[in-house]
C-alpha cells in the first residue's frame, strides 16, 4: 500500500527528506517557476487560487493523481506529528489507517459558534448561501450542516489522509457545492485575504462530511515547521514601536492589521503566543502611562524582553489561582515593581469568576 502526501506551497520552502512528502505549487497559473509540481496542469481551477487557496491544489489531486492508494495533503509549514513533534512517515501512516478512515487535524473548539465566529471576521452571507446550496443539492446532509454550524467545533488547514477512494468521494461532493455557490456570490470586491472565501469554509465543511459519512476519525497533531510569514512581520513592526515606546502607534498597527487579518491570532498562526503577549503589552502599558505617568515600556524596550516579563507575570497569577505562589515568584514581583493594573489584566486572561478574580488578584497584592 502507498502513500503520497501532497505538500501545499506557495513559495520555496526547505521540504521533508522522507519521498512520501510532494510538494504541490498552488496557484502555479502565472507565477514564478519553483522547481515543484504545479497546480496548473491537467484538469486544474488553478487561476481561481485567490478564491480557493490551497484547495486548487485539493482538485488538482482528486482529478489528476491515480498511483497511490492512500492521499494526504499538508501545508509546507504544518505537518501531522506525534504528540512529541516528530514529522509523519510512511508507516505511521499505514499503522494508522489499517483503524481509521480518514486522519484529520485535532478539532478546534471555539469560544463561540462556528456562525458566530465567521459572522465576525467574513461576510456571513457567503456562509449562508453555502447551506441554502447544501440544503438544495445534498438535503441529507442539511440538518448536520445547521446543527455544527450552530456548535463551537472546526477542523482547520483542510489538513486530511484518507484512501484515495474516499479522498474522491469528499472532492467531488465539495467542489460540486461550491460550483453552485460560486455562482451566487461575488468575492471580486474582498482584499486578497477575505477573498479566500471556499479556502475558509471548507475547512468547516470537511467536519460536516465527516460527521455524515460517519467515517472513524483520527485526530491527530499538526506541528508547525516555520512561523507564518504574516505573523512574523507583525512581530518585527510591533518590536520597532516598542522600541520607540509608541504604544498608540502599535494599537493603531496592530488593529489595522487585524481587520485584514483576523487569523494571525489563531493558534495555527501565533504558534508562539506572542501577538497575544503584545495585546497585554499595548493595554496594560497604556493604562499604567494613564494612571501613574509611566509604565514598564518605558524601562523595558526590547521585544523579547517585554515578551519575557509579561510571560513571567502570566505563569506567576496563574501559580497563585491554583494556590502555588513560589519565593520566586514574589521576589520577581517585587523586583520588577509589578502594578496592580499588570496584575489584574494578567487575572483576567485566567479568571472568568469576578469574586475569584478579586480574591487572587489582593492575595498577590499582599504577597507583594
Amino acid at each position: 500500500m502507498s502513500v503520497t502526501i501532497f505538500t501545499m506551497t506557495h513559495k520555496k520552502f526547505p521540504k521533508p527528506e522522507d519521498p512520501i512528502y510532494m510538494p504541490l505549487h498552488v496557484g502555479r497559473a502565472g507565477a514564478e517557476d519553483y522547481g515543484y509540481a504545479g497546480d496548473h496542469t491537467g484538469d486544474n481551477i488553478s487561476d481561481k487560487n485567490c478564491y480557493y487557496g490551497e484547495l486548487t491544489g485539493v482538485y488538482w489531486v482528486w482529478k489528476n493523481v491515480r498511483t497511490t492508494d492512500y492521499v494526504g495533503i499538508c501545508h509546507y509549514r504544518r505537518y501531522f506529528c506525534t504528540e512529541e513533534g516528530r514529522i509523519f512517515n510512511e508507516k505511521d501512516y499505514l499503522s494508522i489507517l489499517k483503524d481509521y478512515d480518514i486522519i484529520t487535524s485535532k478539532k478546534l473548539k471555539l469560544n463561540f459558534s462556528y456562525y458566530d465566529g465567521y459572522a465576525g471576521d467574513y461576510n456571513i452571507f457567503d456562509l449562508d448561501t453555502t447551506g441554502e446550496v447544501i440544503k438544495q443539492m445534498y438535503p441529507e446532509y442539511y440538518d448536520t450542516f445547521e446543527r455544527l454550524v450552530h456548535g463551537n467545533g472546526t477542523y482547520f488547514g483542510n489538513m486530511m489522509v484518507t484512501s484515495k477512494e474516499l479522498y474522491d468521494e469528499y472532492a467531488e461532493w465539495l467542489f460540486s457545492v461550491f460550483a453552485e455557490v460560486e455562482k451566487r456570490i461575488d468575492p471580486s470586491g474582498y482584499d486578497d485575504y477575505h477573498k479566500r472565501v471556499f479556502g475558509f469554509i471548507s475547512e468547516f465543511l470537511l467536519y460536516v462530511w465527516v460527521q455524515v459519512k460517519g467515517l472513524k476519525v483520527y485526530e491527530c497533531k499538526v506541528g508547525m515547521t516555520t512561523e507564518k510569514y504574516e505573523t512574523k512581520q507583525m512581530k518585527e513592526n510591533l518590536s520597532e514601536y516598542f522600541l520607540q515606546g509608541d504604544l498608540a502607534g502599535a494599537k493603531e498597527y496592530f488593529l489595522s492589521v487585524l481587520e485584514k487579518r483576523p487569523d494571525v491570532l489563531m493558534e495555527a498562526s501565533d504558534i508562539t503566543g506572542e501577538l497575544k503577549l503584545s495585546m497585554q503589552v499595548i493595554a496594560v502599558c497604556t493604562l499604567e502611562r494613564e494612571s501613574y505617568g509611566t509604565s514598564v515600556i518605558d524601562r523595558i524596550r526590547q521585544f523579547d524582553e517585554l515578551m519575557s516579563y509579561f510571560t513571567k507575570l502570566n505563569e506567576i497569577v496563574s501559580d497563585c489561582s491554583l494556590k502555588q505562589i513560589s519565593e520566586e515568584d514574589i521576589l520577581f514581583l517585587r523586583e520588577q515593581q509589578v502594578t496592580d493594573i499588570a496584575i489584574e489584566a494578567s487575572a483576567r486572561l485566567f479568571i472568568t469568576d469576578e469574586a475569584e478574580l478579586n480574591e487572587v488578584v489582593e492575595e498577590i497584592k499582599r504577597s507583594r
